[in-house]
This record gives structure tokens, sequence and C-alpha cells, in this order.
């Protein structure tokens, strides 16, 4: 959809649809309140009500929270994808106008690219009228790029796995890095055996596909901050020799969400051109089965030089991420290291299909990563570590065991052996992010349709913006 912010005064569109937006304490004001009322419409939060004679449609709103607006604009973004109009229109303010671009952007998301007839919608135009474009033009350009750094993150994410493999990845990632000017660095399987990431490697030496680790860089003048993002790639995750039920496996394509969002964070972070420095590490990995698999019982080198035992080969994400975080650690002095991750079932087990867990040390960091996420309209929630699980990953053998020896508190004990691979210094710098419940849905919810969400992206460029 074209969206486009025009002066009030001179607008005058034909064919166009009018969203009024209304509350049920302004409903008892409107012009066609009588005529609202007898179509039995109460302005309740999302509810509809189309007067296609006076080419309007109104939504109710509980009140003129982003949140609210942001389902508002998505459930109406949904809804106009039936009707025969050529535009659609709604006025904006300073503080409804990044709400709506995103309910409207991210609410009427399609990913058709692989329907032979993908159907047809007329309304082609969205047009934000205003008062003051002047006033309003830098809050546009802002939530357009994010919206659309959202969008491409989903569109990767829901790419099919044998075409979004490894080494699809790394081209896309170079394609990314000449369109905005970004540092590209590429390593593949000579570079990760000089490097000894030997556990990543393991991960992916089944595949027929080449793993590599990517490493893309913003760099502007005068940098405030330096800040690395590490993303999880399994660009498709069989669960290995520890293989997963066949029910499990549909929806593996979306295990390299956390990659796809540290690219969307990227792309948003150098078209906004923040005065931050950021680097995006990837590893693009595809664990399959076969003669050359890891196994269970394997004794696996780190990069880091720690030895990990493997007792399970679908806990493989954090393998990988072992090995990168300890590049990218050696690579960078960062202000502030995060990872992305689809890492485990039991992060959704405790809080659920829409919420992202977050772990890490730093209280205050946790705080301000939470207020970033509610104003972005992303829900976090923080998981404590704690010594006793952490005895849980204890190996007889090695000295460390990839999944802990109790099924209990998985995402937290996932997150503990990530930990061990960060260095001391960058302890109350790093936190880690579960999106694996976040990142992707079958049931249509908030602003996000069935697949990919783009988690992650929103909620991290609303606090890269904040650093001062």
């Amino acid at each position: 959809m074209n969206i486009q912010l025009i002066d009030k005064k001179v607008f005058n569109i034909k064919n166009n649809l009018t969203l009024k937006l209304i509350t049920a304490e302004g409903l008892k004001k409107a012009k066609f309140k009588k005529t609202l009322k007898k179509a039995g419409f109460q302005a309740k939060q999302d509810s509809l009500c189309a007067m296609h004679g006076k080419s309007l449609l109104f939504c109710g709103l509980e009140n003129y929270d982003a949140e609210n607006l942001r389902t508002a604009a998505a459930t109406t973004a949904k809804a106009i994808k039936n009707y025969d109009y050529k535009s659609i229109s709604v006025n904006v303010d300073k503080n409804t106008i990044s709400a709506i671009i995103e309910g409207f952007v991210l609410g009427g998301y399609e990913f058709n690219n692989y329907k032979s007839k993908a159907k047809k919608i007329k309304i082609k135009n969205l047009y934000l009228t205003c008062e003051n474009i002047k006033e309003l033009t830098a809050l546009f350009e802002e939530a357009l790029i994010i919206t659309e750094a959202t969008s491409f993150t989903r569109n990767l994410v829901n790419t099919a796995p044998d075409d979004m493999h490894p080494e699809v990845m790394a081209k896309v990632a170079k394609k990314l890095a000449q369109e905005n000017g970004l540092l590209c660095s590429i390593l593949g399987k000579s570079e990760l055996k000089k490097e000894r990431c030997s556990a990543m490697l393991a991960v992916g030496r089944a595949s027929r596909y080449e793993s590599k680790l990517i490493h893309l860089t913003y760099r502007p003048k005068n940098a405030k901050k330096t800040i690395s993002l590490v993303g999880k790639g399994l660009t498709y995750d069989s669960g290995g020799l520890s293989l997963k039920p066949a029910i499990s496996m549909v929806t593996m394509k979306m295990d390299k969400a956390g990659a796809c969002a540290v690219l969307g964070i990227i792309k948003a972070v150098s078209e906004l051109k923040l005065d931050i420095e950021v680097h995006a590490f990837i590893g693009a990995v595809e664990n399959m089965i076969g003669g050359d698999a890891y196994k269970p019982d394997d004794v696996l080198v780190s990069r880091k030089g720690d030895t990990i035992e493997v007792r399970n080969t679908d806990a493989e994400g954090r393998l990988v991420l072992a090995d990168v975080l300890d590049y990218a650690q050696e690579r960078t002095k960062p202000d502030y290291l995060f990872d992305f991750a689809t890492l485990t079932g039991a992060c959704m087990v405790a809080l659920g299909q829409y919420t992202t867990g977050v772990m890490g040390h730093s209280n205050r960091l946790k705080h301000d990563l939470g207020k970033a996420a509610t104003k972005a309209g992303e829900l976090t929630a923080s998981l404590p570590f704690n010594k006793h699980l952490k005895k849980q990953l204890k190996s007889d053998i090695a000295d460390i065991c990839n999944i802990s020896n109790k099924p209990y508190g998985g995402a937290i004990t996932a997150g503990l052996f990530l930990d061990n691979f960060i260095k001391e210094e960058n302890k109350s710098r790093w936190l880690h992010f579960d999106i694996a419940g976040s990142a992707y849905t079958e049931t249509p919810w908030d602003v996000n349709v069935y697949g990919a969400t783009g988690a992650g992206v929103r909620f991290m460029t609303q606090f890269l913006k904040s650093i001062k």
C-alpha cells in the first residue's frame, strides 16, 4: 500500500473511503450517531461499521493509546481488502501518526510469494491527512522505515527453507550492505575452521549448504556508542539426529528469525541514520541429518576453548551462538551486546506465545529494554537467572552440557548456557532475547498476521533511538 502524508485543506480524492476512529464518548457527539446506533455500533475497540453511501468507515476505540490505535488500524487494514475503493484516508496528528502507520502496514501485511494467483486488493493508497505536514514529516518517515524493516524481516522468515538457506542469507546480507552503505564480511567453511568455530561447524556439517558467519557493520561518524547484535540463523532445524516429531518440523523455517531480526534492525538503524555504531553478527546454519551429522555423546570444542557435551542435537542454536558470541566479542568492544534467538519451546511454556523472554545480569538494562518494548508495542518479560539452575548444565565428561539434566526452567538454562560464553567485562552489557514464541504465529493477533511477526525489530530500534 502506498502511504502519503497530505494537507487536510487540499485533500480531495475521488472514490476514497474515509476512516473515522471513534470512542464511545465520541460516538455520543458523532454526526451520524442515530444511523450508527441503528446499525448496532457501540464503538467498542476494533469494532467496525461501514456507511458506504457516505464513503465512511467507523472503527471503535477504547481510548487513543498507541496500542489501541495500532490494533484499530490493523483491523481496518484487514477489513478493507474486500472493498471497492481506490484509497482510504484517516486524519492524524503527532500523537497518532506512528501507531496508525504501524497498524496499517503490519496489520495489512501479506506474504504471497508462493501463491500462483494472489488476490488483488483494489485499495492501493492510504492518505494520512493532517493540518501541519512539516510537524509530522519526521515522524512519518521514521514510522515507515521501522515498519518496512519489520516487513523485510517477516519476508525473510516466511521464505521457504530451500529458498533461504545459509548461502542465500549471505547474499541477502551482501545486497543489504550494498544498498545501505554497510560493511560486510562473510566467513565460509574454511574461514570458520581457521576461527576455531567447531561447535557451529558441527551443527551444519550434515547440510548440503555451507554454514556462514555474517558480519555487517554500520559505522557513522562520531558514534556515541557501539552495539553488537547477534542472531541465531538456523535456516531450517530438523532437530538433527535427535529428530523432531513430524508436526514440530512444520514452521521450522522460523528458526532463522533471530538472524532476520538482526538484519531488520541494522537496516532500520542505517536508514534512520542513528549516530551509533552497530555490528550485526549472524550464524547461518542448517541442522540436518545424514552420515556426517553430529551426534548425541559428541564432545565439541567451542571457539572459546570450552568443551561441550552434546546430549541433544536439537539444542543446536546455543552451540552456534556460543561460537558467534565469542567471535563478536573479540571483533568489537561493545557498549551493549544483544542476542536474538528462537531458542526454546520452554520460553513459550513460561510466557505464552506472544511474549519475548529477556535474560541477563543487568536489571537496569532489562528495565530500559522493557520500557522501549512497551513504547514500541511489543511484549517482553524478564526470566531470572539463578545459581541452582546453572548447576543443571554440569557435565561429568566436559566443561558444560548443551542441555539441562532436569526438564524444568529450560529457557533459563539455555540462557545460562549462553552466559558461559559472555566475557566477564560484558556481563552487565549483555541481554539474551528468546523470541521462540513471539517470532511466528499461526493465529493472527494484534498487528501480526499468519506467519512471521518481525519480533525484536521495533523494540530494539526504539531502544537504540533512545541512546544518548
